[in-house]
């Protein structure tokens, strides 16, 4: 016999030995492998169940009930937003009623804003690290206003991380002129006026039609004598 026909005799015995012990697991195990299969297939279905049958229809109440709340926000009627009005909730009360809802997600960014608006810096940090958006505006101002909470409370390291993090999320001719503006604020509070100067001009030079940049000449003259 050639060396290669020794070689695929072992080969089908081998594979025939293990799908022999493959049979023989699988008949032994049947009950367990069955009760494993039969929970993954109902985890399954009940995810997707619960998010068709309770969820959805969770979010469109959370979305009525959040109006007045909202629209109190627009009004600055800052307190009623949070707690309500007695007869339609706030922003607490959504994310109470409708934990795990998109709504309620949007509520501790609006609860954060409020919170940031009335001097509850703590607070504000708090639900605004609580929200997520894969929107680039409404998440870079969340970054942005966490900053400005942590500049509030006089920790201007945190407030510089959040408003380079904010200039990094949202790459744009509207908030990143902003958020540099303020970061180059901070550092000159820690009078560290290089830096503060690098910011200023990064605004002159890369975002020359902002509303930041008709000013910005006197704050980069002011960190050059103060280097």
């Amino acid at each position: 016999m050639s060396k290669n026909t020794t070689e695929n005799t072992d080969t089908i015995v081998d594979v025939q030995e293990v799908y022999s012990k493959t049979e023989d697991f699988i008949e032994k195990n049947k009950q367990i492998l069955t009760i494993v299969i039969l929970g993954a297939i109902v985890i399954i279905g009940g995810y997707f169940g619960y998010k068709k049958l309770i969820i959805a229809p969770m979010e469109f109440e959370a979305q009525a009930d959040m109006f007045m709340a909202e629209k109190y926000f627009e009004q600055d009627s800052l307190q009623k937003a949070i707690n309500g009005d007695g007869l339609n909730y706030g922003f607490i009360d959504i994310i109470d009623e409708y934990s795990g809802t998109k709504t309620a997600n949007l509520a501790h960014y609006y609860l954060g804003i409020c919170y940031r608006n009335t001097g509850e810096y703590e607070y504000a940090i708090e639900e605004l690290q609580r929200f997520s958006s894969d929107d680039i505006m409404i998440s870079t101002i969340a970054l942005g206003a966490i900053g400005d909470s942590y500049m509030e409370l006089n920790d201007i390291d945190e407030a510089i991380n959040y408003y380079e993090k904010a200039v990094v999320n949202g790459d744009n001719k509207l908030t990143s002129p902003i958020y540099l503006f303020k970061a180059g604020v901070a550092y000159e509070d820690k009078q560290d006026f290089a830096t503060a100067e690098i910011k200023y001009k990064t605004i002159k030079t890369d975002y020359p039609d902002s509303r930041e940049a008709q000013t910005i000449d006197k704050y980069i003259a002011r960190v050059e004598s103060l280097k």
